[in-house]
């Protein structure tokens, strides 16, 4: 008589992941310009542009001051009034991560989360989402090429930080990253993407790019960092109320606003 043997399926054993964490500071190689959208553009996603009037037809078409203060991402709370978003820096190593052999994107959005630099009980996910920027602000007028099918020249004015720097925690799992892949994807995704407007990834930009370096690490880097922080709230907070021209080109084109605002006044 034969007999029947019976099988015991294996047994899945399921490692939980570990978590750590890591600080980095982050200052800029090139200029950051600020990319938030305008309210009133947001406004006109929500309810709806409304048809221009006679009167609105002779207004001029760009108020450059206005237009400056609008592209800034700001906070209310914390050592700046400039801010990112976290998911900017993000969303950058994960583009570097398609330029870094053996790594995935979908690993790097699934595995890494990157923070801002308010900490305590007084953080929330919002705060910790928000990366302040140390860093002055200026009034910078460029020619742009709107995306409809001629590339429409057109003005556009926003924020411009000739030097800036931030300092941003990273969380991640383990084992999938280990703190030196970490270090190498932020520092290829400044290298490589950066954030703002006409940035590296781009390609015809290549502003919002860094350099990496540590709390504890900072070597020559050092001098560099103390005097840009000392751009912080106050500074920033000055400048946006009192917006100052990056060029002479700049001022020149804010200069024809002013000249045209009187004549039509008149």
């Amino acid at each position: 008589m034969a007999i029947k043997k019976t099988t015991t399926p294996d047994t899945i054993i399921v490692e939980e992941l570990q978590k750590d964490h890591l600080r980095f500071r982050i200052i800029g190689e090139t200029g950051l310009y600020m990319n938030s959208m305008a309210i009133k553009a947001k406004r006109d996603l929500l309810i709806g542009a409304k048809r221009k009037t006679a009167a609105d037809k002779k207004e001029i078409k760009h108020d450059p001051e206005s237009e400056f203060r609008s592209s800034m991402h700001t906070q209310k709370t914390g050592p700046t009034l400039l801010c990112f978003d976290a998911s900017g820096v993000k969303a950058a190593m994960g583009t570097a991560a398609i330029e870094t052999p053996g790594v995935a994107k979908t690993s790097v959005n699934r595995n890494i989360f990157v923070g801002g630099d308010i900490t305590g009980k007084n953080a929330t996910e919002h705060t910790r989402a928000k990366i302040s920027i140390y860093g002055k602000p200026y009034l910078k007028i460029d020619v742009v090429r709107c995306a409809d099918m001629n590339r429409t020249p057109d003005i556009r004015t926003r924020a411009f930080l000739p030097r800036w720097c931030a300092e941003l925690e990273i969380r991640y799992t383990l084992p999938t990253f280990g703190p030196q892949s970490i270090a190498s994807l932020l520092v290829n995704a400044g290298i490589l993407v950066g954030i703002g407007d006409f940035r590296q990834e781009k390609g015809k930009g290549g502003h919002g790019v860094w350099k990496v370096c540590t709390k504890d690490s900072m070597g020559n880097d050092q001098a560099e960092w103390d005097e840009i922080t000392r751009e912080a709230r106050k500074v920033q907070q000055e400048a946006y109320d009192n917006p100052e021209c990056y060029d002479d080109e700049t001022q020149e084109l804010v200069q024809m606003v002013i000249d045209e605002q009187y004549k039509r006044a008149a």
